[in-house]
């Protein structure tokens, strides 16, 4: 049989006030606690966080929805989500959205289901519509990586179209004017990046031929088949500039197979430094997001609106977006060549 309260009660000879207070993190007598630790150790008590729960009306339970589980990106944040919640005795419940829209709006009532005191979204909706079930159940939501098109939330992200317009700006720094884009102009990251590689385009007075322009989602297999099809254009472009990390693998397994070198016949500028541009031999030259800042950022905001709403008895109030915008930095690598005109 599982050790109850009355067996602490029995072991210790404390009220049940003292121990219901001690098992819900409130504060006791140093000398209250030692004994209370010492009986849970000896009891092996579990507390039954269902009925916890039911009474405090907190799962200590943060849900987690992500477009694509298997993305190395998202692989970091969660990593280091789930580090802070721990810190903070939390638990971390995650949902793979798999890049549908429909399987992320069943996956949010889920989360709402499961009474999670909080959801961390990186996003595959361009609408908020799909969280009026947290919206309903007053659940506060903190946005990663992605925001809407039709509504601010609590957010964390990094400034895409000036990181983008900087990227596009290094090539034509380094001599090149016929400059391609593999992008994914459905999603928000993949439309501020294309927004900034045209920004950056436009004001240096450069032509973008429909040609270049590679549009479809953040994935390996669009990478690796728009730049075949860059590749085999008559009038190639001396630099493509790839806008994320899926995108970068599909581009170098594809110049890998190819006869054509980087950066010597063709500049590859990428987005995110992970795996793949340490262990090349020409690492690539890429925008480097702080990807565990993502996680850490997340958390704080979150648990500040868990707390805020507990103080204000169950409403979450309205008093503004909090929408951290983290910085990015250049990592130059060896796949950028330098033209002389």
């Amino acid at each position: 049989m599982p050790a109850t309260i009355k067996d602490i009660k029995e072991e210790t000879g404390l009220s049940l006030a003292t121990i219901s207070k001690y098992l819900n993190g409130g504060n006791v007598l140093p000398k209250n606690r030692e004994k209370l630790d010492a009986a849970v150790n000896k009891l092996h008590y579990q507390v039954n966080e269902i009925a916890r729960g039911l009474v405090t009306n907190s799962t200590r339970t943060v849900g987690v929805s992500v477009f694509d589980i298997t993305d190395v990106f998202n692989g970091v944040i969660l990593h280091e989500i789930g580090v802070q919640l721990s810190k903070l005795g939390y638990g971390m419940l995650i949902v793979d959205s798999a890049n549908d829209h429909e399987r992320e709006a069943k996956n949010i009532r889920f989360l709402v289901n499961k009474k999670v005191d909080g959801i961390i979204s990186l996003p595959v909706a361009g609408s908020s519509e799909v969280l009026n079930p947290a919206f309903g159940a007053d659940i506060p939501v903190v946005l990663l990586d992605r925001q809407y098109w039709d509504r601010s939330l609590d957010s964390v992200t990094i400034n895409n179209r000036e990181a983008a317009a900087g990227a596009v700006k290094y090539l034509i720094d380094n001599g090149h004017r016929k400059i391609a884009v593999i992008c994914a102009k459905k999603e928000f990251t993949g439309r501020e990046r294309y927004d900034g590689f045209m920004k950056a385009m436009d004001e240096a007075g450069l032509p973008v031929p429909v040609e270049y322009i590679e549009d479809g989602d953040h994935s390996m297999e669009h990478g690796y088949a728009a730049m075949n099809r860059l590749l085999k254009l008559e009038d190639r472009p001396t630099a493509v500039f790839s806008s994320n990390y899926g995108i970068n693998m599909g581009v170098i397994m594809a110049l890998n197979e190819s006869q054509i070198n980087c950066p010597e016949d063709i500049s590859v500028m990428g987005f995110d430094k992970l795996m793949l541009s340490n262990v090349l031999k020409t690492q690539l030259t890429v925008i480097e997001q702080p990807m565990e800042r993502f996680g850490q950022k997340g958390v704080e905001i979150l648990m500040q609106r868990i707390n805020e709403k507990k103080e204000n008895k169950g409403s979450l109030g309205d008093e503004g977006h909090i929408n951290i915008v983290l910085r990015t930095r250049m990592h130059i690598g060896g796949s950028v060549n330098k033209i002389s005109h």
